[in-house]
Formats: C-alpha cells, structure tokens, sequence
C-alpha cells in the first residue's frame, strides 16, 4: 500500500537531510521533485496543486529554515498535510435515533460492492451492532447468490426475499419489516451496480433513498482504477449525495492515487479501506496513520489492533513466560506459526513497522516483501506434528533414525526436517533476546511484550523452509 509513493518521498527527505544547509532554492527543488512523486501516484492535479502550495507556504517561512532540524521540520509539515488532504480523523459511521439503521452500498459493477457489503456486517456484528444483509440487484441473479454464500460463510443473517418479490423497492421494504420483527438494528441494502454511469441506475437508487431515507450512502470504488475511481465517486455524489467511502484492494495498490484524491474531490470522507479477500481484511481508515506509513514512519497502532484482536491475551501471557524461562518448545513454535498465519501476510505486518534506525531501507523492504508461501508452512506443521510428545518437548534427542521415521510420516525429507529444526534453534534463541529487548522499550514494548506475540515476526523476516 502506497510502496511507490512512499520509497519517492523518503528519498526526498534523506536528499533534504543530506544538504548541509536548507535554503531556499534546494527546498524548491524537493517541492519540485515531491510534486512529481505525487503526480506518478495519479493524484488528482489539483489535490498536488493544493498540498505543494500548503507546504510550500509553511516550509518557507524563516522558522523553518533557521530551525535546529529543517529536514525533519519539512517531514512534519508534509506529514501535516497530507492528513488534512485524506481527512484529519478518522469517519465513522452515523446511525439513526430509532433502528433500523438504513445503510445503502453502491457502486459499478465489479467494485467489490457486495464483498463489501459482507464485510462491514461483519465489522458491524464485532463492534455491538446487529446487521441484516439484503441484496436488491434484481438483475443479476449471480450477485444475491453471491451474498447468500458469504452471508452463510460469516455466519450473518440476510433477507433472501420470495419469488414474488421482483421489484428493488419491494425487497427491501420486506428486508425493513424482518430487521424490526428480529431485532436488527442495522439494515445493509447491496444495490444494483452497472458497468458505467446510467439514468436508470441512478432513478432506481434516487427511488430507495427517497423510500428509506438512509443515514449513511457509501459508495464502493476499486482503488486500482485511480482517478476512474475519483470520477465515478464524484459523479455519484452529484446525483445521489453520498456520505462517504469504501475503498477496495487497497493492498494492491502501490500508487495510493485514488485515496489521496478522493477525499479532496467529492468532499466526502474515505471510511473503509479494503486489504484483501479475507474477511478480516477490511479496517476504519485512518488518516493520520495513513499518513505516516507514506512517510516511513510505520502504523504500531493498527499493527497492536491486530495483535490484539487476533491473538489470545492468556495464551500470549505463557508464552512470554516461556520465552523468558527458556522453555519454548517444537508445540510452542508450532502454535506460534498458527497464530502468525492468522494475523495475515508477514510483509503486511512489516509494512506497519516505522523505518527503524540502524536498519537499512533494503532490509526494510526485504521484510516487508517477505512472502510466506501457505504450503510452507503446513509442512512444518505436519513435520512437528510427526513427531512424539518427546521429541517436542527436547529436540536434542532427535538422532538421525528419528529424523528419517519423522519425515516419512511427513511426507517431506530429512533435508526439510534438519532445516527444520537448525531454524527452530535460531528463531529460539532470537526469540529470547527481542522478548527481552522489548520488555524494557517504552509503550510499544510494554504492550508488544505483553502481548508476546511479536517475537517470532524478526525471525520469520529470514525464515527458510
């Protein structure tokens, strides 16, 4: 997310750091070069326009240029700006004095609409909310069906609606009285989406907002499609007055064109950002930590959100103990691949860490690129789950004949089980030394080390199977 953009801009800076002194003319010459990084991010030209002259006005005057430490004052400045340009706070979501709350999602077609529709109920159903999904794409059979299966797979209610009902309107007024009978207090209406912009699609809606009166209109847009993105969002505002934004395949999108616009343009704020399939992959946006993960300055606390919410405070107690005692075993690494696994791509994990200082940018971004290869990792499952109870709990008594009966059991071989059990002894030990580190560094080793789950991450960086 937004990689391309932020390698530019660090090398401005570092540029910037490098100048003995900062004077007027090589600060024109960064502005220069942080308007063209902006530009090949596709942001909008009038966006740049507006945060080069903003910068421009405060990292010009004499107190920055006299300053101790110009470079850092111009990274403050930028930073600054860039979180009025995505929106200063974090937007949530309005819901309506009486339930059920009306929340209508629309978009084109293929936007990810009704992946989004699902994912923010379950958002809703995890933050004390109780939603109802209904899908009113009367014309595409294939899209209800689609929200019936991930319904059922999230374990979410939805109004499927009687063959009688074939009229939008008509589904969803159905879907109003079952959320008032069963207690919803949220209604989620999946539209109808089109491949462009046309009367009929915008009529059909016009009609649902009149009807329900929604407290919030999220539009869906494909972050990929850059400023394609940012017309649409601006065209369906025009007509049918949105009240904010879901961005999609934001993990994928190296430039970052569209969220950095979108905002800007439609006068609306970016709400959600979508990081993937999964479910889970779908967050709060953030502006200000945004923000600082274009500048290198990471994002710990979404990366502790996470940890958090993903990882079981008890079972992370043990293991912290386990570490420090000195008794992390072959079932304790084990449990800690599974729990890595669920907290999602290690190089997503990286990627929320600050540049830290006696580490390189290429090793930075060696481990933010860190791809850990899911069958991999099964493998070294099923090699540890090959072994007995024994052998887990002292790997030293692992000879050369139990070695051989472990990765036929397996169905790897006895290369892949010493690998194994070489890079066990390493992540160990290494493990030990950054939970310990950690203890004693701050808020963020205070609350990492409490968590206990973070250890195995440094290791993982390198991790061979």
């Amino acid at each position: 997310m937004f990689d391309n953009l932020s390698d530019k801009l660090q090398r401005v800076f570092k540029n910037l750091r490098g100048e003995g002194k900062l004077t007027t003319e090589n600060m024109e010459a960064a502005l220069r070069e942080i308007r063209v990084a902006l530009l090949e991010a596709d942001v909008h030209f009038k966006v740049v326009k507006q945060l080069i002259e903003a910068v421009k006005e405060k990292a010009l005057g004499q107190e920055v240029l006299a300053s101790l430490s110009p470079a850092q004052q111009v990274v403050k400045i930028v930073n600054e700006e860039l979180i009025k340009t995505l929106g200063t706070h974090a937007s949530r979501l309005r819901f309506a004095n009486e339930p059920p709350t009306v929340i209508m999602i629309v978009g084109l077609q293929g936007s990810g609409k009704t992946t989004s529709s699902a994912k923010l109920a379950r958002w809703l159903s995890k933050n004390q909310h109780a939603p109802l999904l209904v899908s009113v794409d009367v014309y595409r059979p294939a899209a209800r069906d689609q929200l019936a299966v991930l319904a059922k797979q999230l374990a979410l209610p939805i109004y499927i609606g009687t063959p009688e009902e074939t009229k939008p309107l008509e589904l969803a007024k159905s879907a109003r009285r079952e959320a008032v009978q069963t207690g919803r207090d949220v209604i989620l209406i999946d539209t109808a989406g089109r491949l462009h912009i046309d009367d009929a699609l915008m009529a059909e809606l016009a009609e649902l907002k009149e009807t329900f009166q929604p407290t919030e209109i999220l539009f869906v847009a494909d972050a990929m499609t850059g400023q394609d993105a940012v017309k649409s969002a601006e065209q369906f505002h025009k007509q049918l007055g949105i009240t904010g934004i879901i961005l999609t395949k934001m993990d994928g999108d190296a430039r970052g064109g569209a969220a950095l616009s979108i905002r800007s343009i439609t006068g609306q704020p970016l709400k959600y950002i979508g990081l993937g399939e999964k479910p889970d992959a779908f967050e709060l946006f953030h502006p200000d930590r945004v923000a600082n993960r274009i500048l290198g300055m990471g994002d710990v606390l979404s990366l502790i959100e996470k940890v958090e919410e993903t990882i079981d405070k008890k079972q992370a107690e043990e293991m912290q103990r386990k570490l420090i005692d000195n008794e992390f075993t072959l079932t304790d690494f084990r449990n800690q691949l599974k729990q890595i696994r669920k907290l999602g791509p290690i190089g997503d994990l990286m990627g929320m860490m600050p540049n830290l200082p006696g580490m390189g940018g290429g090793m930075m971004k060696e481990l933010k690129n860190a791809k850990v290869d899911e069958k991999e990792l099964n493998r070294v499952v099923a090699i540890i789950d090959s072994m007995t109870p024994k052998e887990r709990e002292n790997h030293m008594i692992i000879n050369g004949s139990r070695r051989r009966r472990i990765a036929k059991g397996s169905g790897t071989s006895v290369e892949d089980v010493n690998n194994l059990l070489k890079q066990y002894t390493q992540a160990r030990k290494m493990m030990k030394a950054f939970s310990g580190t950690l203890s004693g560094q701050g808020f963020l080793g205070k609350k990492l080390s409490k968590l206990g789950k973070l250890p195995s991450l440094g290791d993982l960086g390198n991790f061979k199977f």
